[in-house]
């Protein structure tokens, strides 16, 4: 019997979070502005179809990890104040909010990729 997946409380504050955070940024300025300047038409539609894939898959993920985050609040906050070498409280996760971190972590790379 396999383990059921877990994520430390410090990952999600100081990890997982302001990546999410920072790939919502990308995708809102920097490919919104790259679609704004784009004199092609078909490379703008691609840019545009990419930024909607960018939106779903956040919403996605946001919608996946409403529950873990309302249910581990309290060692959440804990980590948050504890700062970065704080609480390292292991968050036991479902199978769809496993995916939806793996998720967030796969959408964040490819968002250091396109702004790189």
């Amino acid at each position: 019997m396999t383990a059921a997946p877990s994520l430390s409380a410090h990952d999600v504050v100081f990890e997982l979070i302001p990546r999410l955070q920072a790939t919502e940024r990308l995708v809102d300025s920097t490919l919104q502005s790259r679609i704004d300047r784009c004199s092609n038409q078909v490379d703008a539609s691609k840019l545009e179809e990419l930024k909607i894939e960018f939106e779903l898959e956040i919403a996605m993920i946001r919608m996946n990890l409403e529950h873990p985050m309302t249910r581990y609040s309290r060692q959440l906050e804990a980590a948050r104040q504890n700062g970065k070498t704080g609480n390292r409280a292991l968050l036991t996760l479902d199978a769809h909010e496993a995916v939806a971190v793996e998720s967030a972590r796969t959408l964040y790379r490819r968002a250091r990729e396109l702004a790189t």
